[in-house]
């Protein structure tokens, strides 16, 4: 088993980072242990919160303006380790960063993993959850190259939809870390407009 201070991980993490996002998650699949974070917690609990934020340190390697970015999110969706939230549209929002269903199918042809599986360790693998939801967001910037755009994409392809999703993880954002968001942190350079 890979552990985090162990040097394969090191060189695991450099390798991921070289590679485009796709190829990223399903590294990042094929390093998760399984089970990892393994819970069935039917509502919040405080003791996720711990696990939600090493898996956030881990996903975010190092990039504060990643990390803030997947707090942002988090702090937006507030989910849970074992959450699934049914959706009007028949979708569902599945774990601490309520990663919506619609991505499972996508998840499963990048990861070459089974649906039933990405769906099942969406829910209960927090860092798993992390992990997609930083793609996620990373696909949406190297699409839009706008990062804020991105925090958008994240939530809905609808772009009203996207600048009022926006609008409220700065919100969130700026309640955790200040209205100085990125001072001092290298980031995307749309990040900087906001």
């Amino acid at each position: 088993m890979i552990t985090s201070a162990s040097p394969q991980l090191a060189a695991a993490r450099r390798t991921i980072v070289s590679f485009g996002p796709e190829i990223a998650l399903a590294i990042a699949v094929a390093l998760i242990p399984l089970p990892s974070f393994e819970a069935r917690a039917a509502k919040p609990r405080s003791s996720d919160e711990p696990i939600v934020a090493a898996c956030i340190a881990r996903s975010a390697g190092g990039r504060a303006w990643l990390g803030k970015t997947l707090w942002g999110l988090r702090d937006q969706e507030g989910g849970w380790i074992g959450a699934e939230i049914a959706n009007g549209d028949g979708s569902h929002d599945l774990g601490p960063l309520q990663v919506n269903s619609w991505w499972v199918p996508r998840l499963a042809a990048v990861s070459g993993r089974p649906e039933r599986h990405i769906r099942h360790w969406l829910k209960q693998d927090a860092c798993f959850n992390v992990e997609a939801a930083r793609w996620i967001f990373l696909s949406g910037l190297a699409t839009t190259g706008d990062y804020w755009k991105a925090v958008g994409v994240y939530h809905s392809p609808t772009g009203w939809r996207q600048r009022r999703y926006t609008a409220s993880v700065v919100k969130h954002l700026r309640r955790r870390f200040g209205s100085n968001l990125f001072v001092g942190t290298a980031r995307p350079a749309s990040a900087a407009t906001q």
